[in-house]
């Protein structure tokens, strides 16, 4: 497909694709704009969804009068329309080129558990809100409302938050029609409905509800609505997507607490009392920017929680110090304590040589041994991984292998977003680099591997592809315009197979994750091998997760689909490995066991007594000795007696 910019032809390259979203494709016009184009309802992306097809249609129909009219004046921070892009008789508007923004990421990721543990400081987000605090101020100054504010058409970079998505702004007779069900305001909803869903127009007052739920799930990684509502009565329970039509927060006594998320009682009493004002009592107006200009966290240097309180509200006054085999029986449990730390545990796997992993204390990176790798503070932008005795450390542009008695190899590769595009199994380490997915042994693997260099598997998408490797195979994706091509590729063999027909959910991919049968050790003899890949997507207002098994063959043998949070095992994408053909997931009432059968999956059995031990963010991983549960700051070995 071409458009035309100011007269001027502009063929949409796949390969300058920015991302895509549930309504348009973003492409990057070589010149320090992006190109925003709406998908039509003839889009790969709508097969098969009349619904969405007519969406569409409607959509465009209406900014053929929207873009012409757009406000001019708005605050600096809004990426809006610079020029209209249209088809080649300058009649119809596809779309309109933007100011880019490079290096950022949603504030959907600061809500994130990992990215605290990985580096984001909870010093640094007030004043990215105090920032988005000033635009939404400035643009409805100049009587524009957001309409479907949420924490995907909000970016970061260098510390300062963007707003996006300028072309759904509702002002003057153009109503903002789209909703998110985590932001819309209850107040503009049918109570009467079974889920939130937009029955009167937005307001500045809805904007600033956004603006709340964001402050919340950006300081304590939960929004107003999340953890499970447990009431004494079954009778009385309510469904996770009506709790905000009821106002059942996780301020109420009968919700429990998710535990990956940050206790609230590290916020001070008076912000506490404000959200839950917003949340619970429908007090609106204008959110006290004060609140978050007050903020002062401090590191506890006891426990080392941040908090913004006069005296930490978790530590109980010993310092916790590194507890290694500590072992206790639980009902049929047999508890392992490997390790507890200050710090914060930043990369595990199993292996032939045991459990290794790598911690980040006292501004130093350690490895299982006690063997110092690096001194300095993890960024959120880094990823890490351990391979034997090698420690992988990949950030922007550029992965960091860092072996014993060798000088650090560095290796260019390319990025999806900010992620930089590697993986490792126990015997080869894998990168993307320029349209090739490249295959190298283990760092010291000498003879192992039997190769020497960089061996390359096969063509993909530069800067698009996102993949993950097995011990038997390897599975990945690129999207970019009209294009999904999902791929596996045997981890010996060069060759990889494009024709595995992944079925992507509707709307904007928001994550994924994979993991793969036999995950430790070396490939297993016989059978069949299986990835496990879960994806995230906003999908007409809702957060959907997917399952979906492929085979190493590429054949997809099932899927699921369930909601975000909510409690069950597609509730969340972490806590999850597989092994002997089944998955097992950790939620944050225990371990549950998932199984193939008939082309569906089944929760085939859960394990009660594991709710101590695991959350829906714990890290798993199967290895000869037990369940490892890898957590933010601690790794326990479960074993069943």
């Amino acid at each position: 497909m071409d458009v035309y910019l100011g007269g001027k032809r502009i063929r949409l390259d796949p390969r300058a694709s920015l991302g895509k979203g549930g309504e348009a494709d973003v492409f990057d016009l070589g010149d320090g704009r992006a190109l925003k184009v709406w998908k039509t309802p003839d889009h790969p992306d709508y097969a098969g969804q009349d619904a969405e097809q007519r969406a569409a249609e409607g959509r465009i129909e209406q900014h053929q009068d929207k873009l012409r009219a757009f406000p001019g004046g708005l605050p600096d921070p809004v990426i809006a329309p610079l020029e209209l892009a249209t088809d080649r008789r300058r009649r119809r508007v596809v779309g309109y080129a933007m100011r880019l923004v490079r290096g950022a990421e949603p504030l959907l990721r600061y809500g994130e558990p990992a990215m605290r543990h990985g580096g984001l400081s909870a010093a640094a987000i007030p004043p990215v809100l105090v920032g988005l605090h000033r635009t939404v101020e400035a643009i409805h100054r100049r009587g524009v409302v957001i309409g479907d504010f949420n924490d995907l058409n909000v970016l970061v970079a260098g510390g300062e938050a963007f707003v996006i998505d300028a072309d759904s702004f509702q002002f003057g007779p153009f109503l903002c029609q789209v909703f998110t069900e985590r932001f819309v305001d209850p107040l503009l909803c049918d109570p009467s409905l079974p889920r939130p869903a937009l029955v009167r127009p937005y307001s500045q007052d809805s904007d600033w509800y956004a603006f709340a739920v964001m402050v919340m799930q950006s300081l304590l990684c939960v929004g107003p609505h999340g953890g499970v509502h447990r009431p004494r009565s079954a009778a009385a329970r309510v469904p996770q997507c009506a709790r905000p039509l009821r106002r059942i927060t996780v301020f109420d006594p009968e919700v429990r607490y998710p535990r990956p998320a940050i206790p609230y009682r590290v916020l001070p009493d008076d912000l506490l009392q404000a959200l839950y004002r917003i949340f619970v009592e429908d007090q609106r107006g204008v959110f006290p920017r004060r609140l978050l200009q007050e903020l002062a966290f401090t590191r506890c240097p006891s426990c080392g929680v941040e908090h913004a309180r006069p005296a930490c509200p978790t530590c109980a006054g010993a310092a916790p110090a590194a507890v290694r085999e500590t072992v206790a029986v639980h009902g049929e449990l047999l508890v392992t304590q490997v390790l507890r730390t200050r710090g914060a545990v930043l990369a595990a796997s199993v292996g032939a040589s045991g459990l290794r992993y790598l911690v980040h204390e006292d501004g130093r990176f350690r490895r299982e041994d006690g063997a110092v790798v690096m001194s300095g503070a993890p960024h959120p932008a880094m990823r890490f991984a351990v391979q034997g005795d090698a420690t992988l450390i990949g950030r922007g542009g550029e992965l960091v292998v860092l072996s014993p008695g060798a000088a650090p190899e560095r290796l260019p590769v390319d990025c999806v977003g900010a992620r930089p595009m590697f993986d490792v199994n126990a015997r080869h380490r894998y990168i993307a680099r320029g349209g090739q997915l490249l295959r190298s042994g283990a760092p010291g693997a000498g003879a192992l591997s039997g190769e020497a260099g960089e061996v390359p598997i096969g063509d993909v998408l530069a800067g698009q592809t996102v993949f993950w490797a097995g011990p038997r195979f390897g599975l990945g994706f690129y999207r970019a315009g009209e294009v999904s091509i999902a791929f596996v590729f045997d981890a010996e063999r060069p060759g990889l197979k494009d024709t595995v027909e992944l079925p992507f959910p509707g709307g904007k991919l928001t994550a994924a994750t994979c993991v793969f049968d036999a995950d430790s050790g070396s490939p297993p003899r016989g059978g069949r091998g299986r990835a496990w890949l879960f994806l995230a997507a906003e999908q007409a207002g809702r957060a959907v997760h997917r399952c979906v098994v492929v085979r190493e063959d590429g054949a997809v043998e099932a899927t699921a689909d369930g909601e975000a949070e909510g409690g069950s095992w597609l509730g969340a994408l972490t806590g999850k490995c597989a092994a002997s053909g089944f998955l097992l997931s950790a939620t944050d009432a225990g371990v549950v066991r998932v199984e193939v059968r008939g082309g569906a999956l089944v929760e085939a059995r859960r394990f009660p007594g594991t709710e101590p031990f695991v959350t829906q963010a714990s890290r798993l991983l199967v290895g000869p000795e037990g369940l490892f549960v890898v957590d933010a700051q601690a790794i326990t070995l479960l074993r069943i007696s």
